[in-house]
């Protein structure tokens, strides 16, 4: 589970373990990860921290390969780094495409490229899950680099999915709408006015929560979806049908 500390990634986490698995969390803050670990091995499931960058191969390898150590197999993947910079079309800068594209989109390559080929060598199928956003398919205001990302994760996905159905392995995404956490609380919710804007624009008049998307996660990692692979479950309250960006 990458980009597991906060947030969505933590509702992630929790979901996952009361569902009964145990989770190798990891994240580049290990404080805040350390955290969440904490409330798995407390709800009876082991924890595994590790603080690496996704978006470094041998980074990544050396991560699989803790994980391996620890649990011996790897049977779901979630790619839920991430990072969102909102600016100015004219003030986006060069440092700021790099950054977004590295981790919301390099990153989940690398590590279902790395965390694919475990599965598909131990020969028992799994499910990869990518973070993907509604920008996936619709745009926002002053976000052009992260919607390319999230554009990116939806077309990785389907690309994956095919590679990596011999070995029955199911890759899916999720596209989730506004949640309130401590990314939105920086960028799209930071301000009341807009916040208010976009709860009243989303068909079922509200913000999602992290654990919104932790519930779907659950069921794409469940066998209930094994003949589910290559699409992306939006899960925003109907944002978007009805853009409230408009």
């Amino acid at each position: 589970m990458t980009g597991a500390g906060g947030g969505i990634g933590k509702g992630i986490v929790l979901r996952l373990a009361e569902a009964g698995a145990d989770v190798a969390l990891v994240d580049l803050d290990q404080q805040q990860a350390e955290k969440v670990a904490a409330q798995v091995e407390e709800m009876g499931r082991r924890a595994l921290v590790a603080a690496i960058d996704v978006t470094s191969p041998p980074a990544v390898t050396e991560m699989v390969r803790q994980v391996l150590d620890w649990a011996g197999h790897v049977d779901i993947l979630v790619n839920n780094a991430g990072v969102e910079i909102i600016r100015p079309v004219f003030e986006i800068t060069e440092a700021d495409w790099d950054k977004t594209l590295n981790v919301n989109l390099k990153g989940a390559w690398l590590c279902s490229q790395a965390v694919g080929q475990a599965m598909a060598q131990a020969g028992a199928g799994g499910k990869i899950i990518n973070i993907g956003s509604i920008l996936s398919e619709m745009p926002a205001p002053g976000e052009p680099h992260y919607a390319a990302s999230k554009g990116g994760v939806l077309m990785l996905t389907k690309s994956l999915a095919l590679d990596l159905a011999p070995y029955n392995i199911n890759v899916n995404a999720i596209g989730p709408g506004v949640v309130q956490n401590g990314m939105s609380s920086k960028g799209c919710l930071a301000d009341p006015a807009t916040a208010a804007k976009i709860s009243a624009g989303i068909p079922l008049k509200r913000c999602g929560k992290p654990r919104d998307i932790g519930n779907a996660v659950v069921f794409l990692a469940s066998e209930e979806a094994s003949y589910i692979t290559g699409v992306i479950l939006y899960v925003d309250g109907g944002m978007i049908l009805a853009s409230p960006w408009s």
